[in-house]
């Protein structure tokens, strides 16, 4: 059966190499810190785990928009946020088109390819997409470059774009329920609270999370 699905791959990039210096265990103990990290996030973005792949993972979205903002919410929260998965970088790569479905679990298709070859190519912390997707970045993303790279085993170099957080000035809030960076250029929603101010959000799902949480007593 043939669909049309968005796909990323993100690998832990240096991991050979903080299971040489830090142990074994220390390794494992960032790749869980990573798996349940992006956990929270795909489950409240709605993307879905299609596989893990060892220090690795494939995601799988229906829409773009949503396996966008995850993948932007992840490099973040590694980059600039205090965890245990700042000890090592990771490498995204991210594109969308027709796939074949097979068996209900499995997907073939040029793009899955694709993605996977720019996950490779990406530098540590960089997140590679391709040009059909950019038009689904949220309010809160940019494209920091153009590039054109060739991938193994594609004859022609493909064009890709490096993606980021936008940058902000002074005036910045957070999400509450994300925590990621805003300001009123860049947020997606926004909504009074009970004292009439104004609080921003990255997306509409944020803001019904935030809405429906029971009042202060």
């Amino acid at each position: 059966m043939r669909v049309h699905r968005s796909f990323s791959f993100v690998d832990v990039s240096g991991f050979t190499a903080l299971t040489e210096i830090e142990g074994d265990e220390h390794a494992v103990d960032v790749l869980t810190a990573f798996r349940s990290l992006l956990r929270d996030i795909c489950a409240r973005r709605g993307v879905r785990i299609a596989k893990w792949l060892g220090d690795g993972v494939m995601l799988v979205c229906v829409d773009t928009p949503p396996l966008l903002a995850t993948i932007l919410e992840l490099h973040h929260v590694v980059c600039a946020v205090s965890t245990p998965v700042q000890s090592v970088s990771i490498r995204s790569g991210i594109t969308s088109g027709d796939v074949i479905l097979m068996e209900g679990d499995d997907y073939i298709g040029h793009c899955v390819n694709v993605a996977a070859r720019l996950c490779d190519l990406a530098l540590g912390g960089e997140a590679l997409a391709v040009p059909s997707v950019l038009s689904d970045l949220p309010r809160w993303g940019a494209v920091l470059e153009h590039r054109e790279v060739v991938l193994r085993g594609v004859e022609k170099p493909v064009a890709t774009s490096s993606i980021g957080m936008a940058i902000l000035g002074p005036e910045r809030t957070w999400d509450p329920i994300c925590g990621l960076p805003l300001c009123k250029a860049t947020a997606e929603e926004s909504a009074e609270d009970q004292q009439g101010s104004v609080t921003l959000f990255c997306s509409a799902g944020c803001l019904d999370t935030w809405r429906r949480r029971p009042s202060p007593l």
